[in-house]
Order: structure tokens, then C-alpha cells, then sequence
């Protein structure tokens, strides 16, 4: 009887400690991504500076980061990159943000990140296997609403700016610690093989059906 109670111990305690992150499927988050981008970018006074996204490189939207951890404040989502190529805007890549601490939004439950890529050297650093942000990228908290004309000269000097939208409320963030890498395995669900985010953001890929939503939201921001 001992040894039974302690196996259900230590197995409600894996429950408790192990997070749950929900199975989401790619068209499902390509929707999720299409509305963070459009409700973030949609208002001058509180949002993302329209300013900023039609000069940005590169776009990447991750919609309902988790938390995955109690009391470390670690962070787990899934999210899609596009950049400008010819004119338009490039088929999506599949991403994955790990790790880190968000330290504004501690205690929130799921944070809508937007990241915006604003030279060649950042582009470099987002399209590689992986980067850990702060000790091979730096990405910097990018400035809501009209705050954006005061502080001009962080969008000019930053490779990557950052926004987090947790509970209706906007932040600038700067991701400090975590980890993005490309997600093989969706990107090979999305394009039933094999391929790199650099392959599809660089190259002619047809985006698929799924991300067309999420295409013509970015279309607004031409630049």
C-alpha cells in the first residue's frame, strides 16, 4: 500500500509540474497569426507602428505564446516568418520561440509576440538553424503607438524589434534568453517535404492555401 501511494504521489506531481501544450494544426495557427498581425498593426494610438512593418526585412508573427514552466517564467510557441522578395511578400516559414523570461508578462497565461526583422545582418541571424537572442542577436523592445516618432533611432540602429500583446495589453519586449530556431517538422506538413526557412523565404516557393489569410494581411504593408 506504501509503494502505491508513493507512485500516485509522484505521478499527480508529474501532472502538476509537466505543462500541457495544446495541439494546434498549421491552418488553424496560420489563422491565429493572420488576426494577431491585423488587431496588433491595426491602431496608430496602441499598436505596432504600420511605420515599422512597411520598413522591416522580414515579419514574424507568434500567436498565444505559453508559458511551459512553473515559476521560471519560461516560454514556448510556434509561430511564421515572411520577408519581402520582389516586390510582395515571401511564402511563410515555420518557426519555434524556447526558453528565455519575458519578464512583462509573468503571470500571463498566452502572449501574442510580433517580431519585426529591420536589416540584412538580422535577416542572416533569422534565417540560420537556430540563434539564442542576447548572446547572438540582439532584439530590442520596439516602441507602441506614437511613441514610435521619439524613438526613431532604435528602429534605425536594432537588427530585430519586438512586440507582446498579453490580455488586451501592449508591450515592448525584448525576448531576452530565448531561443528561436526553424520548425522542420511543420514546415515539411505545410510543403509535404523537406525545406528550410531560408529555401522558402529566399527562393520562388508557392505559399500554401493555408497562408493565404495570413498573405494578404502582410500585403497591406508593402512599403
Amino acid at each position: 500500500m506504501t509503494n502505491l501511494m508513493l507512485v500516485l504521489a509522484l505521478s499527480l506531481s508529474s501532472v502538476l509540474v509537466v505543462p500541457v501544450v495544446p495541439v494546434v494544426s498549421n491552418d488553424d495557427r496560420l489563422k491565429d497569426a493572420e488576426e494577431v498581425l491585423t488587431e496588433m498593426a491595426g491602431t496608430d494610438d496602441a499598436g505596432i507602428p504600420k511605420s515599422l512593418i512597411q520598413k522591416a526585412e522580414c515579419v514574424v508573427v507568434v500567436p498565444g505564446l505559453k508559458k511551459v514552466a512553473l515559476g521560471i517564467g519560461g516560454q514556448y510557441g510556434k509561430g511564421y516568418v515572411s520577408c519581402r522578395r520582389d516586390g510582395s511578400w515571401s511564402a511563410p516559414g515555420a518557426l519555434k520561440v524556447e526558453g528565455g523570461s519575458f519578464g512583462l508578462q509573468i503571470g500571463a497565461s498566452s502572449t501574442d509576440v510580433i517580431l519585426l526583422v529591420m536589416n540584412q545582418k538580422g535577416i542572416d541571424r533569422l534565417l540560420s538553424n537556430q540563434f539564442k537572442v542576447g548572446a547572438d542577436a540582439a532584439v530590442a523592445a520596439g516602441p507602441i503607438g506614437r511613441e514610435a516618432s521619439a524613438q526613431t533611432d532604435i528602429s534605425m540602429r536594432a537588427e530585430m524589434l519586438a512586440w507582446s500583446r498579453s490580455r488586451g495589453a501592449y508591450a515592448g519586449i525584448a525576448l531576452q534568453g530565448s531561443t528561436i530556431r526553424q520548425d522542420s517538422d511543420e514546415n515539411k506538413e505545410l510543403y509535404g517535404r523537406e525545406i528550410t526557412n531560408k529555401e522558402i523565404v529566399m527562393g520562388k516557393i508557392a505559399a500554401p492555401p493555408a497562408a493565404a489569410g495570413f498573405l494578404a494581411a502582410l500585403a497591406k504593408f508593402r512599403g
